[in-house]
């Protein structure tokens, strides 16, 4: 083991150092215009009557950037998308998340290959939205992407969504009709 010394520190002698000076700071103006007003028209811009402002800019009531009542967006009343309640989404649907569970899964629908599929050995998903009414049951189920729509595979995914089963989802203690994805796959075994 060595012993390295160590250096001494030099001493400083503060009435040595310079301190800046603050009264030769050059002042910097610098000219500014208000640009919210919009008073320079842009090339080619069209001259309009001014809209009367609102808060939303649609024209229903309370805030809101649809026809409807409610801070929503949409023909609905409420927060939601579409003509939904509440936070619906079209229809008195609901999103997962928040306050709202997701469905959960009872019973799977098996996808059903047609005999163009299986010549052709066609394999892949397909992906499904659906609303889970709150009895469990899909309903408006629709395909959001498909694979190879020429084997009429996406026909029979909207089948077997049909015959998936859910334990609704719930929002405060109630069931609602909640808005889900899945995904069908189809493969040969």
């Amino acid at each position: 083991m060595r012993t390295v010394p160590a250096a001494t520190p030099p001493m400083l002698n503060p009435s040595a150092q310079t301190q800046p000076d603050r009264d030769h700071v050059p002042k910097v103006i610098v000219p500014a215009a208000t640009l919210a007003m919009g008073t320079e028209p842009l090339p080619g811009a069209m001259d309009a009557p001014p809209a009367p402002p609102t808060l939303s800019q649609g024209p229903g009531s309370d805030d809101g950037s649809g026809t409807g009542r409610g801070t929503g967006d949409g023909p609905g009343r409420g927060r939601g998308v579409g003509d939904g309640l509440d936070l619906g989404i079209g229809g008195k649907a609901y999103q997962p998340g928040g306050d709202v569970s997701m469905p959960i899964e009872i019973r799977k629908g098996t996808p059903q290959y047609t005999p163009e599929a299986m010549r052709a050995r066609a394999q892949g998903a397909i992906t499904v939205e659906c609303l889970v009414q709150t009895t469990g049951v899909c309903a408006n189920i629709r395909v959001k992407r498909s694979f190879n729509p020429t084997f009429g595979l996406d026909q029979e995914a909207i089948k077997a969504a049909a015959q998936w089963r859910f334990r609704p989802g719930m929002r405060r203690g109630e069931a609602v009709p909640v808005l889900v994805t899945m995904e069908i796959a189809f493969s040969l075994r």
